[in-house]
């Protein structure tokens, strides 16, 4: 995707120097476009940890990079165990983190300790550029949806949650993905971008891209979907996941569950983009089975913003006697999600749905 006209991947090696992995401080946007340049384990966690980068498909690419870089201090197969175990406890809910670990290692353990950096390497850019290109799919499978709403209606107006876009995967997005194949069709799309409390990935991310890449777009209150929905200014809703279970249930950004209930109510459809690596294959009940990460508090009672004389602050909005408690993740019950978009196609949020597209998982 483009930054005022220059093409990015949201993480790369530095060209010079394979010991320097390059990716956007997302905690600076949209005030600033900072490019982070990591080459330590530690670093990588850290910055998975504190959110600089986040995004479901993101960080698992991300994470086997990170494992690159400790296998360069280190090649033996007790730190690269440990490492991996290190880099896999930064984020407990998206699923891609330990997904892409879990691959690496796969291939790296029976990988002799001299040769295991090379082919680190080699795993980590095939996991990058496949995410890449299953986006891109996902665009292309999503694309009918929006054109048929246009067909019928000439202007498509798509609500979403969180941020979902080229920021949060190594490039084109899950659920922006359709919307950025719409737009450069010629489609008259208009973005409804939910500000995605408490840490407004949305209005500070989303709207961030949509903006750089020309798609019209507003920023509303996270409780004004409804609002939208009831006076029929919402054809569809469009979001991305951080983890799916066998069965279709859906783990996203809190906020995601209210606004499936609000769909569901005024009959609009709600589809969920992911790529096959976002899908637990072993996890059934998505409530029940899929650990939802609790962060600081302060994320709920602190906000980040410009101020008039251009600084950068965190000022408190709440009591300062309030405590907090900060849910990141909420599960939508596949009852509720019209259907998923994947790199294989759309299919029903259900069992009988993804074994259709995966039948090598039935």
């Amino acid at each position: 995707m483009r930054i005022d006209g220059v093409p990015y991947r949201s993480v790369w090696v530095d060209s010079s120097d394979p010991g320097v992995l390059c990716l956007f401080d997302q905690t600076k946007l949209p005030w600033a476009l900072d490019i982070l340049r990591l080459t330590h384990r530690d670093q990588v966690a850290h910055a998975i940890r504190s959110m600089q980068v986040r995004g479901a498909p993101l960080i698992g690419a991300v994470a086997a990079y990170g494992l690159c870089l400790a296998l360069r201090a280190d090649a033996s197969t007790e730190a690269m165990e440990r490492d991996a175990a290190l880099l896999a406890d930064t984020r407990p809910t998206a699923i891609n983190l330990r997904w892409a670990l879990e691959r690496m290692l796969t291939r790296l353990r029976n990988t002799p300790a001299s040769e295991r950096v090379a082919v680190a390497y080699q795993e980590a850019a095939a996991i990058a550029d496949e995410d890449a290109a299953q986006n891109e799919a996902i665009g292309q499978h999503g694309l009918p949806l929006l054109r048929d709403v246009a067909t019928a209606r000439g202007r498509v107006n798509v609500l979403t949650h969180c941020n979902a876009g080229w920021l949060a995967t190594v490039d084109w997005g899950t659920a922006l993905a359709p919307i950025y194949k719409a737009h450069d069709a010629g489609l008259d799309v208009h973005v409804w971008v939910d500000e995605t409390r408490p840490r407004n990935q949305g209005a500070a991310l989303t709207a961030w891209e949509l903006g750089k890449h020309g798609v019209p777009h507003t920023v509303v209150a996270d409780n004004a979907g409804g609002h939208l929905m009831q006076h029929g200014m919402v054809d569809l809703a469009i979001v991305g996941t951080d983890r799916v279970t066998r069965t279709g249930d859906v783990a996203n950004k809190i906020g995601t569950y209210l606004k499936a209930l609000a769909a569901r109510d005024n009959d609009i459809p709600f589809w969920v983009a992911l790529p096959s690596s976002t899908i637990d294959w072993r996890v059934s009940d998505g409530i029940a089975e899929i650990p939802i990460e609790e962060r600081s508090g302060a994320e709920v009672t602190d906000v980040t913003g410009r101020l008039p004389d251009g600084q950068i602050a965190t000022v408190r909005v709440a009591a300062a006697d309030s405590p907090a408690a900060n849910p990141a993740f909420d599960v939508t019950p596949a009852r509720l999600v019209t259907g998923l978009i994947t790199e294989r196609g759309r299919c029903d949020a259900s069992a009988e749905g993804l074994r259709a597209l995966f039948p090598e998982r039935a």
